[in-house]
């Protein structure tokens, strides 16, 4: 604790999202001292738990829950699970069990995950529950189409050939990642699929779900015996629609650099939003773990008084197909990529380079890469091109 905190006129901080963002939020709220009352609205009926996890040691079966390590009733947060939010008026939260009356709160209600037009029969991966359903159904020799060759669908390629099934991934892009990745890089990745067995069609377009497995745009079928949807997520915002917060056209949460929206008293944080970075020169709404973890933190600080603006160099990472693939940083159209080392090698690393500035890094197997790149953009480090395209040479070492 750092202290006790009295906001005046505040007598009870209600967050609303227990995924990451909204419990890191409710924790650190009452480790920085706060005293008032402090509840935590989940509209699933489990404690908080880590998401990451369910595309790997879950759908394995190593685990079985990844709620957090926290003793919520020690730290004296109330918790209201399995409680959707349904609107919000000033001071009050109403959601499908009743309304929560609160003196500040904060948005954390994450995103929901996307289907599209005529897939309505095909699941999905987001929580524990669709997690361990899915699992029940990975057994050897079951026939997996999924569809997206994102991040999501390959971690789910990776596991469910290890579990034995036969997989086919259906992309309606050109190459694996569209849109995280150029096409240049998401086609290297195409022989990742290859070599494990997997059946990747690019270019794909889906038409619908149907009996025995999917009917695709150009009247071809992939048979199959189970479907998963894995195209991505938006923010899960809809319920404020009316209220005095304001949206972007896709659904994040607009706010300020404190993570503050345009009603008072009402913070946000996690995938839900979109905020203003002075590093990227744009707003950034990033849906990955990291930023969930930070922002989390860095909205109970703003409201518990910080003027700290959040910028932080955002970064994910994902295990696929024995690989550890980790980004850090923003990429713009413009920006100048640059190898470091060869795609033939077992490791490698791309920069994309912002007037001779490091501003983005993807690493495959590089870890010591990643973690001087971060440092390096954060700093908004000018790098010797040649140096930095040395695999060899420490990526730090490469300062202009």
């Amino acid at each position: 604790m750092t202290g006790v905190v009295e906001l005046s006129g505040t007598d009870r901080v209600v967050v609303v999202g227990a995924g990451m963002a909204g419990a890191q939020c409710a924790a650190a709220l009452r480790q920085g001292g706060l005293t008032a009352r402090i509840t935590l609205v989940g509209d699933e009926p489990h404690r908080p738990y880590d998401r990451p996890p369910l595309s790997k040691d879950v759908l394995l079966g190593l685990a079985d829950s990844t709620a957090f390590d926290l003793d919520w009733d020690a730290l004296g947060v109330e918790l209201l699970p399995g409680r959707r939010a349904t609107g919000l008026d000033p001071g009050v939260l109403h959601t499908d069990g009743g309304p929560v009356t609160h003196d500040a709160l904060v948005l954390a209600t994450g995103a929901a995950p996307l289907l599209l037009p005529g897939t309505a029969g095909a699941r999905v991966l987001r929580t524990v529950d669709d997690a361990l359903a899915l699992r029940a159904d990975l057994t050897p020799g079951t026939r997996l189409a999924l569809v997206g060759a994102g991040w999501i669908g390959a971690e789910t390629a990776t596991v469910a050939r290890q579990l034995g099934c036969a997989v086919t991934v259906v992309e309606a892009g050109p190459a694996p990642l569209p849109g995280a990745l150029p096409t240049e890089l998401g086609t290297l990745m195409t022989a990742w699929y290859a070599d494990a067995g997997v059946d990747l069609r690019c270019g794909t377009g889906v038409a619908a779900v149907e009996p025995g497995g999917l009917l695709l745009a150009d009247g071809g079928r992939v048979e199959a015996d189970l479907v998963v949807t894995g195209i991505g997520a938006r923010p899960a915002t809809g319920w404020l629609a009316g209220s005095a917060v304001a949206l972007d056209a896709a659904g994040a949460v607009l706010v300020d650099d404190r993570l503050r929206t345009t009603a008072p008293g009402v913070w946000a944080a996690g995938d839900c939003v979109a905020y203003p970075s002075a590093r990227s020169g744009t707003r950034l709404a990033v849906q990955h773990w990291d930023h969930a973890l930070q922002s989390g933190g860095a909205a109970a600080a703003s409201l518990l008084g910080s003027e700290t603006p959040y910028d932080p160099v955002p970064y994910f990472w994902s295990e696929q197909f024995g690989r550890m693939v980790q980004y850090a940083g923003h990429r713009a159209d413009g920006d100048e990529l640059l190898w470091r080392g060869s795609p033939d090698d077992a490791s490698w690393s791309v920069l994309w380079l912002r007037g001779g500035a490091l501003a983005a890094l993807l690493a495959v197997d590089r870890p010591r890469d990643l973690t001087q790149a971060k440092r390096l953009i954060d700093r908004g480090t000018v790098l010797d091109r040649a140096l930095a395209a040395d695999p060899a040479v420490q990526l730090r070492t490469a300062a202009g």
